[in-house]
């Protein structure tokens, strides 16, 4: 069985992006189940309802959330629906473990997914957050009984040094720990020693030629200046689709490999 995790959605630019490139990329790697991280959807921060609702036709069967899955208010419906395909980060505080951790029904079996934050996260730096390892124990320890095909871990950070951490302490008790937030993919996408895909940052879908989805010139602007500007999304010219294939063995639940996707081109 075959998973594609995709990288943060940016923008419009990013939907368009994924519409072109997931149909036929779906057909030659045999995917399976499609989940993919939607913070960065709707104009930058956040998912709305309507985008939602479209990349769910695409044939995204779950999302996962970061530090501004928030950003748009039309989603929270969902968000707080047990039985919707989208978490927010399960450590915001132990009232959101049910919203940071739900079940994928397939017919494989069950799939826990779960959104996990960094404790150093941009701008959110000075927030408190709950501590993502004990957050992870907890859940993985109220849902033992539960027999999982598969179990999938989503953690939105900066630092690298949390994303290979929590991979090692996960190292054996899920099938993947997928790191994102950066918008640059990392070669570091392995097997490790007990079992688990890890990988630190999967990458972006969006604008190739961009400050991560935004226009360059708006930020190295701001960078000169010293100025605070707003952001603007980049929207036209070359693109990019950052992804990873998770394969899992269909007889047992081990997990065999998992494999960077990273695809560009100059025009949609």
């Amino acid at each position: 069985m075959n998973i594609l995790y995709i990288g943060d959605i940016m923008g419009s630019f990013g939907v368009k992006v994924v519409s072109k490139v997931l149909p036929q990329l779906s057909k030659d790697y045999k995917i399976n189940i499609i989940i993919a991280q939607a913070e960065n959807v709707t104009n930058g921060k956040g998912i709305s309802q309507d985008d939602y609702r479209y990349l769910k036709q695409l044939g995204i069967d779950f999302f996962t959330g970061g530090n501004h899955i928030f950003a748009d208010e039309s989603i929270n419906s969902s968000l707080n629906d047990k039985n919707q395909p989208i978490v927010v980060p399960a450590n915001y505080n132990d009232e959101n473990l049910n919203n940071g951790a739900k079940i994928l029904k397939t017919r494989w079996g069950d799939i826990l997914v779960v959104s996990l934050l960094g404790q150093i996260v941009g701008k959110d730096s000075n927030r408190l957050f709950n501590n993502p390892l004990i957050t992870i124990n907890k859940i993985l320890t109220q849902t033992r009984n539960h027999n999982y095909f598969a179990k999938i871990i989503n953690f939105h950070g900066d630092y690298s040094s949390e994303k290979i951490v929590i991979g090692h302490f996960l190292d054996g008790q899920v099938n993947a720990v997928i790191g994102d937030h950066w918008h640059v993919p990392t070669a570091d996408a392995r097997i490790l020693p007990k079992g688990t895909a890890h990988i630190s940052d999967v990458g972006m879908c969006g604008a190739l030629n961009s400050s991560l989805g935004i226009k360059s010139e708006v930020i190295i602007d701001r960078w000169l200046s010293g100025l605070k500007n707003r952001n603007v999304l980049e929207d036209t010219g070359s693109w990019q689709f950052n992804a990873v294939v998770i394969k899992i063995d269909e007889k047992n639940s081990k997990t065999l490999s998992i494999k960077s996707i990273n695809l560009s081109d100059k025009k949609l």
